[in-house]
């Protein structure tokens, strides 16, 4: 294992290529520049809605602008991501937050003038040829005509609602940084210093005793700024309720299944399903019981894998798993994931300074996504390249057949081609002569299933309940969400009551919960992708064939009509059932296999 002290040590064949966005830093500079100047024009295309020639030109010089805009905001981050340490990067973020916001603001007029035309002055635009390849976009923004305000109110509501990120970016600076969680004896004698991106690492290397004195330790803390983090919570909920009042939405779940062009079905079918289907979930922890040899999991047994191994891969052994893995989707899709190793794609080492996580990165202008992550030589990581992977492939397919404006997926859609390629990984690690290495694989995706189905979905019921709560007036506080907390986890999974009294501030830990009805994103996609996985492996032609039109649809098709490409109703039950039914085989050929 390479333990690297700073970027510079890195071979030059493990960091991105960010020159497909700009050359250095100076050139960001010039083109950053160039497009502040170019925001200046904007207010010569007032009044455009009126002649659809102009509008034709409004749109065009927009999106080039707004492409732009984005990859200037895409190359600072990834500046700044790859070494916090240095102030450039800094710089480059700051300058970008600034055009953005000045972009935001000038280009605010077109929305509410779009809006201010009767339908059929509306529909009377296409008459004009040109517009006919952006009616899905005209489309998209004219059916908010009910929910857009004038455009003195809606820079209004713009200026008072930008400081609406804070609450998030509080609630993390809390979590991550300024809470002291105090120091750990680990059981060699060495000490270190617990902080909450190191909590599951250390938690993963002591004996069960231990693991229990670390969780106590920083849960103690955790739950002593609890009633501050609600407060936040409470602060980012009501700015929502109210801005979703201001635009005229029943509430603030009618706004998202507004945005998402989606009825309650689909969320109550996957909810359902969730609740009735939590016996499976007991067998699993069961199992995890058997193997972990202990009488029951608690609470500090989460982060423990169902199996682990110490097994170390080099990246090209990562990189040669993979593509093997993935060749039941076809040697064209082969092709495309070289691209991601070929073409310098992925930022593979951590060291001091660098960024923690992993992410993957998309411009509606440049075919090659980036991809952040933090190799550490195990079988994570290489999950953690095909997940990541098959967004960055997913983006290829959506450059190549559909125009820039139709080249933002949604999460709920963009999940699949993700997790697909997990559980392709899984099983085909599975299947590994190397007994171990098939019980990792399977514990892995056994792993993916439980966090995004049973977990995501039990978080996010929850949160649409406090979403609720604060509607009918009331304050979202520390004794509230420990309360509903409790309810949630008993009623999701197989307890009659919490192992232990810190189970209830779970909530504080959810970064998600700032990020507006995003949770239930991850349950749909991890359902179809473990249907589409195993109609693939299992030789239907049709379904790969289905999967790969997913793969190239663009966002001028509704959401459920994505889906319907891949012969899949989300408002009805079966996709959900039989992921769970799937999960059930998978927790079989575990337990047959550590048998025998």
């Amino acid at each position: 294992m390479e333990n690297y002290k700073t970027r510079n040590d890195v071979p030059e064949k493990y960091k991105w290529d960010l020159t497909d966005f700009f050359k250095d830093i100076n050139e960001f500079n010039i083109e950053a520049d160039k497009v502040s100047k170019q925001i200046n024009l904007i207010s010569n295309y007032i009044g455009c809605t009126e002649d659809s020639d102009r509008l034709f030109e409004y749109i065009e010089f927009s999106n080039e602008l707004s492409s732009n805009i984005l990859n200037l905001a895409i190359y600072a981050m990834l500046i700044n991501d790859q070494d916090l340490s240095k102030s450039d990067g800094v710089e480059c973020v700051g300058k970008i937050s600034n055009i953005e916001t000045e972009y935001m603001v000038k280009s605010s007029f077109f929305e509410p003038e779009l809006l201010k035309l009767s339908n059929e002055d509306f529909n009377k635009l296409f008459n004009n040829k040109k517009l006919l390849k952006y009616k899905e976009l005209l489309n998209d923004i004219y059916r908010y005509k009910e929910h857009v305000l004038p455009k003195e109110e809606e820079e209004l509501v713009s200026l008072l609602t930008q400081t609406a990120e804070n609450y998030s970016q509080m609630s993390s600076t809390l979590l991550n940084s300024n809470h002291d969680y105090g120091e750990v004896i680990m059981e060699d004698g060495t000490k270190e210093k617990l902080m909450s991106t190191n909590y599951r690492r250390l938690m993963k290397k002591c004996s069960r005793e231990k693991r229990k004195d670390i969780y106590i330790q920083f849960n103690k803390v955790i739950d002593r700024y609890a009633s501050t983090n609600a407060s936040l919570l409470d602060g980012y909920v009501k700015t929502n309720v109210i801005l979703s009042k201001i635009h005229k939405y029943k509430s603030t779940w009618d706004q998202k299944l507004f945005d998402l062009e989606l009825s309650d079905k689909v969320f109550d079918s996957l909810t359902k399903v969730a609740i009735d289907k939590k016996n499976i979930l007991k067998k699993f922890y069961d199992l995890k019981s058997r193997v972990l040899n202990i009488n029951k999991c608690l609470p500090w047994d989460s982060p423990i894998e169902l199996y682990k191994i110490n097994k170390e891969y080099t990246i090209e052994e990562a990189q040669d798993i993979i593509l093997n893995s993935l060749k039941p989707l076809g040697d064209d899709y082969i092709n495309h994931f070289k691209n991601v190793f070929d073409d310098r794609c992925i930022d593979y080492c951590q060291y001091k300074g660098k960024c923690s996580g992993g992410y993957n990165v998309s411009s509606t202008t440049i075919k090659n996504s980036k991809i952040l992550m933090s190799f550490n030589y195990d079988l994570e990581s290489i999950s953690t390249i095909s997940h990541e992977g098959g967004h960055h492939v997913h983006h290829q397919y959506i450059y190549e057949n559909n125009i820039d404006v139709y080249r933002n997926i949604p999460n709920i859609v963009a999940e699949v081609a993700s997790l697909t390629n997990e559980f392709l990984l899984s099983y085909y690690l599975s299947n590994s002569d190397d007994k171990e290495e098939a019980l990792v694989g399977l514990s892995n995706i056994i792993g993916v299933f439980v966090s995004n189905f049973f977990g995501a979905v039990q978080e996010a019921d929850m949160e649409r309940e406090f979403y609720k709560y604060v509607e009918a007036g009331g304050t979202l506080t520390k004794d509230y969400l420990d309360k509903l907390s409790e309810e949630s986890i008993i009623k999701f999974y197989p307890k009659e009551k919490l192992d232990h009294e810190y189970e209830k501030n779970l909530w504080t830990k959810i970064s998600h919960y700032f990020m507006f009805y995003y949770l239930f994103s991850y349950a749909v996609c991890v359902s179809v992708a473990s249907y589409v996985s195993n109609e693939i492996l299992s030789g239907n032609k049709e379904m790969l064939d289905k999967y790969m039109k997913f793969l190239k649809t663009g966002n001028d098709v509704k959401i459920i009509d994505i889906f319907k490409i891949l012969g899949i109703n989300l408002e009805e039950e079966n996709v959900y059932i039989k992921a769970v039914d799937n999960f059930e085989l998978l927790l079989n050929k575990f337990n047959k296999l550590y048998s025998d």
